[in-house]
């Protein structure tokens, strides 16, 4: 091992294809008990492999050495503070993880029966109402499994509803602070993305809004908008927005992505939205990151409420005998299925854990400390050299997150913010969010989310502070950084144009 390698470095991340010897088993079970059937009586011919899958062959404690091994190679939330910008990377209390592994919950079949199915369809319906509440709209489909598949169910219910009306609208309006996702889910619902400004206070640009709309009224279907924006800025004139957008006919849509800064204080029903997608999995402490398990839920208005993804779980009085539950397929209006079954059960026994265990006042103050925390970590970063090299990006309170510019410090430094980000790492914590949006020059989009302390805050701005500090006399190191990580810093561009995807089987 070199001088300058950690031992993570020196070992050589082995997959467990390499790990395999023929043979080798986690486990040996029984001989079965019944009469064997031939395989070619149970499933047709053409569907057989001609060869078993190669499959690792491996003991059961090399397996669990193995992930072991693998998850610590990964920054955690576990492992520290992972101030990732619109992302909610906060603490997931393990309370809601024993609630979901009940064996009502872990082991439910998602093809049983909805008769043998009640207490799970409760507890969606009872999770239904409470993001209703939450959104103040009166109707809700769990069915979206992420932010941008609920996004994508959006404009699919804003399509149905001009179609309803006879009206084939073609121009969907989103601000250039929109998450990417925005624009990619507009695209895929055969819509054309229209582009508005920001203005010098960080919100929609009105004049620009105005222009957008008039230019061709009869074919704005949507305007897509988060609130507070990427920014980490609520939009003074949302509730205008909300006016000009209806007078022309359209329907709007709130990215709720950064819901996590108005729980409890706004509610985007109540300034005028007319669909909303909740990410459970940010606000509602579903752990989330590397592909999922996540959930986007929608919430809609009673206008878009016949277009709702198909079946609805519904609840049904009996005459004196309580409630059940059911679910609904009779929706002739429906946009269809948006996936197989009803979406991510565990993720939805975690959320609604986490809303119970809060409660309305507790949700509110979870909003409260994630603007708290946003405000004095931007306070504390707008002193010494971070005000300096790294000032924020608009001059206002802000809600659950910010951004910071490193435009100065690429200037009198020669350090990148990328540069700034992998130093991080090094003092133990997760870069935030790099160069996005996109509108501010080497953006640094930093959410502290309200799980953290007020000492994990100092730390974070006193590891900048010292970063900055030794850039000044020696930049090469930040840019040769990370030094402690697993892996040090890796060819980006090389792994997006020549991603190695598989992996030769000796």
């Amino acid at each position: 091992m070199a001088l300058t390698e950690t031992p993570m470095q020196a070992e050589h991340a082995r997959t467990i294809y390499e790990k395999s010897k023929p043979g080798r088993r986690a486990a040996v079970l029984p001989d079965i008990e019944v009469p064997e059937t031939p395989l070619a009586e149970l499933i047709p011919a053409e569907l057989l492999r001609a060869e078993p899958p190669r499959l690792p062959e491996i003991a059961e404690p090399e397996i669990v050495r193995h992930y072991n091994k693998l998850s610590r190679r990964n920054f955690d939330l576990d492992s520290g503070f992972y101030p990732l910008g619109s992302c909610t990377m906060k603490h997931n209390p393990r309370l809601n993880e024993r609630v979901a592994a009940l064996p009502g919950h872990a082991r439910l079949h998602p093809a049983q029966d909805p008769k043998r199915a009640q207490g799970a369809l409760e507890l969606m319906s009872l999770l239904q109402e409470s993001l209703g509440e939450i959104c103040g709209l009166p109707h809700v489909s769990l069915q979206p499994s992420a932010g941008s598949h609920g996004e994508l169910a959006g404009l699919l219910l804003t399509r149905a509803f001009h179609a309803d009306r006879g009206e084939e609208r073609t121009k969907v309006l989103a601000p250039d602070t929109s998450h990417g996702t925005n624009p990619a889910s507009v695209t895929m619902a055969g819509y054309e993305v229209v582009k508005v400004a920001t203005n010098e206070r960080g919100g929609v640009e009105m004049d620009d809004l105005r222009a957008k709309i008039d230019a061709d009224p009869d074919q704005v279907a949507c305007l897509m908008l988060t609130n507070p924006n990427t920014l980490g800025l609520f939009d003074e004139n949302i509730a205008e927005i909300a006016e000009l957008i209806h007078a022309a006919g359209g329907t709007l849509y709130y990215d709720g992505a950064n819901l996590n800064a108005v729980m409890g204080h706004s509610r985007p029903g109540d300034m005028g939205f007319d669909i909303v997608h909740v990410n459970l999995h940010k606000s509602f402490s579903q752990p989330h990151g590397g592909g999922g398990p996540g959930a986007g839920p929608i919430a809609v208005s009673e206008r878009i409420e016949p277009f709702l993804p198909r079946p609805q779980v519904v609840r049904r009085e009996n005459n004196g005998h309580g409630p059940s539950f059911d679910l609904d397929h009779e929706r002739p209006k429906s946009i269809g299925r948006l996936r197989g079954f009803q979406g991510n059960f565990g993720v939805f026994v975690r959320s609604y854990a986490y809303i119970l265990s809060l409660g309305g006042d507790g949700l509110a103050e979870a909003s409260e400390t994630a603007v708290l925390n946003a405000n004095y970590l931007k306070a504390c970063l707008a002193e010494g050299l971070a005000g300096e090299r790294l000032p924020v990006a608009f001059e206002r309170h802000c809600m659950h997150e910010f951004v910071l510019s490193g435009k100065p410090m690429k200037r009198e430094l020669g350090l990148a913010t990328l540069d700034l980000a992998k130093r991080l790492l090094d003092f133990g914590f997760h870069p935030p969010t790099v160069y996005f949006p996109l509108l501010v020059e080497e953006a640094l989009m930093i959410e502290p989310t309200e799980t953290e302390t007020k000492e994990s805050l100092d730390g974070f701005a006193a590891a900048i502070e010292q970063i900055l500090a030794e850039a000044e006399s020696d930049p090469e190191r930040a840019k040769q950084a990370p030094y402690t990580t697993p892996v040090r810093r890796l060819d980006e561009v090389k792994a997006t144009r020549r991603p190695v995807v598989r992996q030769e089987i000796s």
